[in-house]
């Protein structure tokens, strides 16, 4: 087996950094020929992917930034990914193999996952003209929590998120959305949307509970116009999953959508900013090979 391992040395505050050794040791156990990859920057990691030789898996140790840019690289191809959560959200990684854990158990339990042959395939989102993504793409209020979380230094972990949430309450907008997917076409005020291939952003979130990466369709949880008051009588229940039960709160399943918006609203996957809508995206069935889900 012909295996890289792929590190950002930064993430989680530089845990990734200092179990590098470690979890390459372990890999060198189970595959034949192992090259290991540090790079400080997004685009260094991507110019550094691009010059790897043909593989059969892509260890990323890192967070979801780490993990988006592994499914880049492996996406359509029939490279397998395995991640080792060692950033701060571990949205993608919490989805396939659990809670989140010690990043050195999850590298046993990769060895053991690689050992036994376990492997499966996911589905991954499509934006039309723009890149993949594993998670969730976000518009509106949950879009602008992300981009005041990500200029945020302190805390680490799901509290940044929380504050986040907390700060854009103070500024709330709203949009008039238009929204296109398998079951029609509507046009609406909205506070946010969330397309969800996996339940978690925002480091455990479940915006979308019950989305499924391995059904062929995305999730949608959509908030219609609320007022700041009905936001915070949502916020327990984000933790939980129970949003959805809010009466502002529309859910769906869909292949394909189509958001947009004059508003200004701009929209996130996986944690990166791509920019302000329209966007359109595709669920694309059995995209991805991953090493070590949970069954």
């Amino acid at each position: 087996m012909r295996a890289a391992m792929v590190v950002h040395p930064a993430s989680g505050l530089g845990r990734a950094g200092r179990v590098a050794g470690t979890v390459a040791a372990k890999l060198r156990t189970v595959v034949d020929d192992l090259v290991t990859v540090a790079a400080g920057t997004v685009e260094e990691s991507q110019r550094l992917m691009r010059a790897a030789p043909d593989l059969d898996l892509l260890v990323v140790v890192g967070g979801d930034g780490s993990a988006h840019q592994g499914v880049q690289f492996c996406a359509d191809t029939g490279t397998a990914l395995a991640i080792v959560p060692a950033g701060t959200g571990n949205d993608l990684a919490r989805t396939l193999t659990g809670a989140p854990r010690d990043p050195l158990d999850a590298a046993d339990a990769l060895v053991t996952a690689i050992r036994d042959g376990r492997s499966s395939m996911i589905d991954l989102g499509r934006v039309e003209n723009g890149p993949w993504f594993a998670g969730v793409l976000c518009a509106g209020f949950d879009s602008s929590v992300n981009e005041r979380a990500n200029r945020m230094r302190w805390p680490s972990g799901p509290r940044r998120y929380d504050l986040a949430i907390l700060a854009e309450l103070a500024r709330l907008r709203h949009g008039r959305l238009t929204v296109e997917d398998d079951n029609g076409r509507r046009e609406l005020d909205a506070t946010q949307i969330a397309v969800g291939n996996i339940p978690y952003y925002g480091g455990g979130i479940p915006v979308c509970p019950t989305a499924d990466p391995a059904d062929g369709l995305f999730d949608v949880t959509l908030v219609r116009r609320a007022t700041r008051f009905d936001l915070v009588r949502m916020l327990p229940g984000l933790r939980t999953g129970n949003h959805v039960d809010s009466p502002l709160v529309d859910t769906s399943r869909t292949r394909r959508i189509r958001i947009g918006e004059a508003n200004g609203w701009v929209a996130y996957a996986d944690g990166e900013r791509l920019g302000p809508l329209p966007v359109e995206v595709t669920c694309i069935p059995n995209a991805l090979k991953v090493v070590g889900q949970a069954t």
